[in-house]
């Protein structure tokens, strides 16, 4: 028996996906803030401090819960969604960005994920969003992610949101992965999660993929994004950048930019 609210959900969408949540009476999902997109009547929104569970009843609770969210840099508060009518009624949730929305069974891994800070979108309620702390210091310092990271806990159904396209990989006991520290989703708590100095002069200077990456040691698994959503950002801030866009294969290069009038 699940002790979590049981929902049902589709993902619809390629490149920009949204995931509808189906309720039965008196159900109730919560979500980051600004994450909502449509709802059916009889369902009434709420705004709340924390996640929402049980454990967190109380001011000096719900105030723990949320200033614990403030340390993974999410917002004080998140948005539940009960539905009080009498019949199914269904309400949605959108992507913030290019990507794609994973759903995840935490009765089925174990009760609990760790994920990247700014990944979760929505849950089943009585699913507790909280912190991880990475135990290791070079984990922490070198690991993309700080020393805070989140983690879901609980039997019910959460969304995850990661950009570009998701590899899942489950890993075999003692069997390692090697990963750019940006690329990591999720991965379930049996994983164990370290940092190594990728090492030899060239590569560090001239390289282009950082000083370290992250190795993932099964069992378990892991849940890899193809484009996080900081490489995104630096490559748009590179084209914004003072000097106009650049001309990638390009002949002209910045005579271009004046023949076509984005020059100045």
């Amino acid at each position: 028996m699940r002790r979590n609210h049981e929902i049902d959900f589709r993902i619809y969408g390629e490149e920009m996906q949204c995931v509808e949540i189906e309720l039965d009476p008196q159900e109730t999902v919560v979500a980051e803030a600004g994450a909502f997109m449509y709802m059916d009547d009889g369902i009434q929104m709420e705004t709340i401090f924390g996640d929402g569970t049980t454990q967190n009843n109380g001011f000096f609770g719900k105030l723990m819960s949320a200033g614990k969210r403030m340390l993974t840099g999410e917002s004080l508060f998140m948005t539940a969604f009960t539905h009080h009518g009498y019949s199914k009624a269904r309400v949605a949730f959108a992507s913030p960005y290019p990507g794609r929305i994973i759903p995840m069974d935490l009765q089925q891994m174990g009760g609990k994920v760790i994920c990247q800070k700014d990944s979760f979108l929505c849950a089943a309620k009585g699913v507790s969003v909280g912190i991880e702390w990475q135990k290791k210091l070079g984990t922490g310092l070198f690991g993309g992610e700080g020393f805070i990271m989140q983690k879901l806990e609980g039997d019910g159904l959460a969304f995850c949101h990661a950009g570009g396209h998701i590899i899942e990989r489950v890993l075999a006991p003692g069997e390692v992965l090697r990963v750019d520290t940006g690329c990591i989703v999720a991965y379930t708590q049996d994983v164990d999660f370290d940092i190594q100095f990728i090492g030899g002069i060239k590569n560090s200077i001239f390289g282009g993929e950082g000083l370290f990456y992250a190795v993932l040691r099964g069992p378990g698994k892991v849940w890899l994004q193809t484009l996080p959503i900081s490489r995104l950002a630096s490559r748009i801030m590179s084209y914004g950048s003072v000097g106009g866009r650049k001309e990638e294969g390009s002949i002209l290069g910045g005579l271009g930019n004046l023949l076509d009038g984005d020059g100045v």
